[in-house]
């Protein structure tokens, strides 16, 4: 064939575009391509109490892995962090859905890390029930707060348990401390039942309102009203100054009808705006200001200690719950227990107490 015509020829086959690399070149300079180091407890703990947040990260990803080779060394390390712990003010936020929870926080934060304290933001995501999976997208919400030099955001699932929560938001809590963070902060995954398990392990405990949003002391339980320390109705700026001034009223009016808290401190209610930046450093000094009277009246204290032993609690129930699903016989026997259920042939009752009498070898 004439070399000129093959040449014009269009099914000439063109040389292809080389397919960039599976795994960032960068990535594997800096790692030598070799996987991450694996650090004894004596380790984590060194690199948390000296401030670094790749191991503190690390440290909290330990903590929250369900494997049961790795509870060993997260309880090893929350073990040598704790005398470094409890210099913080822990504080507790929830509210109902569209209030801005994270709008904020983010704000609430940068405020807090301008007086010169160094705040860790810890939220608590929802998980699904189908895939197991979360979004754990609070950093991208907060783009300010996530690269102040002084701030440290961390994203957690719920995992499905509020015990679960429980024990990992508490530890985490410790590993925070024990790495210079003087004021926590804890976002729930809205109003309901995380509620009482977030309230168990923070000093103040915040709620979040709206006004205008229709009769607002029917949205929301009782329950929730008793535990706050103090209500703040937000995006009190623009037209909706008016109508979160009368909501601040409403909310006052009802605390008036609850009993006195144990600690003695009388819930108070304001408003802010985080767009505007009002009212945020009215809400800080009232914090401080609940610090000083629980401190002074002994209330701080107590209820620290009390919270030491609802952490001791926690820890014994996820620690059997583990011990029990990560049985070997339990689930060898677990698919066929599952199966007479199905079918009908045995009850839930008499199913658990197979499988626990199974477990305890009776």
């Amino acid at each position: 064939m004439d070399e000129s015509k093959e040449n014009k020829s269009t099914l000439r086959i063109q040389e292809g575009v080389p397919h960039p690399p599976s795994i960032n070149p960068d990535v594997l300079n800096r790692s030598g391509g070799k996987r991450r180091k694996k650090y004894s407890a004596d380790e984590y703990a060194e690199g948390i109490i000296s401030g670094n947040r790749t191991i503190l990260s690390r440290a909290i990803t330990l903590t929250e892995s369900s494997l049961p080779e790795h509870y060993e060394i997260a309880q090893a390390v929350i073990e040598k962090c704790l005398p470094y712990s409890a210099n913080s003010i822990r504080i507790g936020i929830t509210g109902v859905p569209g209030v801005g929870k994270s709008t904020f926080i983010e704000t609430f934060g940068l405020f807090i890390a301008g007086t010169g304290r160094k705040p860790a933001v810890l939220t608590i995501d929802p998980t699904s029930t189908q895939t197991r999976g979360s979004i754990l997208g609070d950093k991208t919400r907060m783009e300010k707060l996530s690269i102040h030099p002084s701030a440290f955001i961390r994203s957690s699932p719920s995992a499905g348990t509020l015990g679960g929560v429980a024990r990992k938001t508490r530890e985490t809590i410790i590993l925070c401390e024990a790495s210079g963070f003087d004021t926590i902060i804890i976002e729930t995954v809205g109003v309901g039942q995380s509620e009482t398990a977030v309230h168990s392990m923070v000093d103040f405990f915040l709620l979040l309102m709206l006004a205008g949003a229709g009769d607002e002391l029917q949205g929301i339980k009782r329950g929730i009203m008793e535990m706050a320390d103090t209500i703040a109705i937000t995006k009190a700026d623009g037209p909706n100054r008016i109508p979160a001034e009368n909501a601040r009223v409403s909310f006052q009016n009802a605390l008036y009808l609850f009993p006195t808290p144990l600690s003695g401190w009388k819930p108070r209610v304001v408003t802010c705006s985080a767009r505007e930046k009002t009212g945020i450093t009215e809400l800080w000094e009232t914090i401080m200001e609940y610090v000083s009277y629980t401190t002074n009246n002994s209330y701080f204290e107590a209820r620290r200690k009390q919270q030491a032993i609802a952490r001791m609690h926690d820890t014994i129930i996820d620690y059997l719950n583990n011990s029990f699903f990560n049985n070997e016989e339990i689930r060898l026997l677990r698919p066929e227990i599952e199966k007479q259920l199905q079918n009908g042939t045995i009850t839930s009752y008499k199913a658990a107490i197979n499988l626990l009498d199974k477990y305890y070898k009776k």
